[in-house]
């Protein structure tokens, strides 16, 4: 019987377990399970993400987006903000403009 095929959720999980403080892996994760409709664990890791990495742009972005797809829009409001500050500051005008264009559209 040949060996079940971990699904793309369960190998950054495991790696995740492995190096908790990698951003890409736990940004990786987080994305997965939103699309899988797990909005609580997807929140748990964008928490932790930002956490760790409070430097990591598109994180500020894809959990803004999450908060407002799942009601929490005060909340989604005062991260896009932070991550408006977050992007500048890295040089990163796109994010910086895209989070402003989110933030815009939730007023």
């Amino acid at each position: 019987m040949p060996p079940t095929q971990k699904t793309r959720r369960e190998v950054l999980e495991q790696f995740v377990a492995e190096k908790p403080g990698d951003a890409f892996a736990r940004y990786g994760l987080a994305l997965e399970c939103t699309k899988s409709g797990d909005d609580q664990a997807a929140t748990g890791h964008f928490e932790k993400l930002l956490e760790s990495n409070p430097a990591y742009v598109a994180g500020y972005f894809q959990f803004g987006q999450h908060l407002s797809r799942v009601g929490e829009i005060e909340r989604a409001r005062k991260l896009l903000s932070e991550g408006i500050l977050v992007a500048q500051n890295a040089g990163d005008m796109h994010a910086r403009d895209e989070m402003q264009a989110l933030l815009s559209l939730m007023r």
